[in-house]
């Protein structure tokens, strides 16, 4: 269903991300009582009696630009007001009109579409006596609306709905969903808009521009894609405003539901710390990770080897050493082609299955191979089967489920990663305890991680 778009547009902090979460009934965009929260455009669906839109929130306009970072979230606004259906202009009802809202309004209508005038903050009825001066904007349609309690959003969807053209039935898959994740200023925003094209996401030199996550159809070599570009993840200790915590927890919501982890690092700093935690985070997530080494234009030609940066990674990052690396330049445009080889390689792999024979055979070689034994009696694997995909994981009855030492079931992942591949894929195993038989006639269960 090719969907009508609805964008949410006016000044900072009258509650356009609100009523945008409102909206799509989640929690997806960031919330705050601070002016510029919201930076890039972020998308949504919203649903109202089966009929279905495509809802943006952009950041606080400012028609007159005070800095580079305040003009750059100018031209988002802009651009999502290009491509809306219809324009949802909201303004705070308890403060009243500014100059600024009616400098935006004057912009809104030159722009040719048609515009629904969301009085927001109206909690009460009592406060509905706040929309008169409203009127004086030029807009036909103004209605009340309590973003906050969820009053008039019902008036205000049907409104929109009589302003927008019907949806055209489109059936475009989504594609495989791809985190573009990173420690900040790393270019992951230049990364999105380099493979668009196009600068859809926010791209500043100053270190957490994006926020929100923000979800990007895109189709590369005729293939469909949804790129997640997320804020910049630091460590723990360095995220002291509450702003950039809530940032962290949406990128790791974010990595928890894509397929593939691009992990961006920077040539010029090489392999840092935050660049292991983040690595982190991925692996324990059960992502597809892709390691994406970015401004590699920027290294003088012959001063640094390609082996020499991998090996530098595979030794600082030993549990990634599962993971393909690439080297790119976002701005550019370089690299891009062998990135997606790749992305498509650990996607396909992070879904692979082995049948339960073929599986136990390969582990029983890896036995006879390398032998363990505990107090003196060997190990024994009755079964092996696949339990689960992305990652790929395994479920093995044995005789002393407990006592296998982590490099030994390293070995083993090892082993079924050199068998089946499982490129980009981190491995699990769960050991439950075989052999014996319960009264229902069914292995005793004892498992672990």
């Amino acid at each position: 269903m090719l969907r009508p778009i609805i964008a949410i547009v006016g000044r900072p902090n009258v509650g356009k991300s609100t009523l945008f979460n409102r909206l799509v009934g989640r929690r997806r965009s960031l919330v705050r009582d601070t002016p510029g929260v919201t930076r890039d455009r972020l998308y949504g669906t919203t649903v109202h009696e089966r009929w279905q839109a495509t809802v943006v929130d952009t950041g606080g306009f400012e028609p007159r630009a005070t800095s580079d970072l305040v003009a750059a979230v100018r031209d988002q606004v802009m651009l999502a007001i290009e491509e809306a259906d219809v324009i949802l202009f909201v303004v705070d009802g308890q403060s009243g009109l500014t100059p600024l809202d009616e400098e935006i309004a004057a912009i809104l209508r030159k722009s040719e579409h048609p515009v629904v005038l969301a009085v927001n903050k109206v909690d009460v009825a009592a406060h509905e006596a706040l929309l008169g001066e409203c009127y004086r904007l030029g807009f036909p349609t103004v209605l009340p609306v309590s973003a906050e309690h969820g009053r008039g959003v019902a008036e205000l969807l049907e409104a929109c709905r009589a302003l927008v053209p019907t949806p055209v039935v489109e059936h475009a898959p989504e594609g495989t969903r791809v985190a573009i994740i990173g420690r900040p200023n790393v270019g992951k925003s230049s990364l999105v808009n380099a493979v668009l094209g196009h600068e859809r996401v926010l791209v500043h030199a100053l270190p957490g521009t994006t926020r929100d996550a923000v979800d990007t159809p895109v189709s590369f070599r005729d293939t469909p894609y949804l790129l997640i570009d997320t804020a910049g993840i630091r460590r723990k200790g360095k995220v002291s405003e509450a702003l950039e915590k809530l940032a962290v927890v949406m990128a790791l919501k974010s990595l928890e539901r894509c397929q593939v982890a691009v992990l961006v690092m920077d040539a010029s700093d090489g392999v840092t710390a935050q660049d292991a935690h983040i690595a982190g985070y991925a692996n324990d997530a059960g992502r597809a990770i892709v390691v994406a080494v970015n401004k590699w234009d920027l290294v003088p030609p012959g001063m640094v080897q390609k082996a020499d940066v991998v090996g530098q990674v595979y030794e600082r990052l030993p549990f990634l050493e599962y993971a393909p690396i690439c080297f790119i330049s976002a701005l550019k445009r370089q690299g891009l082609a062998e990135l997606f080889d790749q992305v498509d390689r650990v996607a396909a792999d992070s879904q692979r299955r082995v049948q339960p024979g073929e599986l136990l055979t390969a582990l029983r070689k890896a036995l006879e191979r390398r032998p363990m034994s505990y107090r003196g009696v060997p190990l024994r694997i009755y079964t092996a089967v696949q339990v689960a995909t992305a990652p790929p994981t395994f479920a093995l009855r044995v005789n002393f489920p407990g006592d296998i030492h982590f490099s030994y079931e390293r070995y083993l992942i090892n082993s079924l990663r050199h068998a089946y591949g499982f490129t980009g894929s981190p491995i699990r195993l769960l050991f439950r305890k075989g052999g014996g038989k319960t009264r229902a006639g069914r292995p005793a269960g004892k498992s672990r991680r």
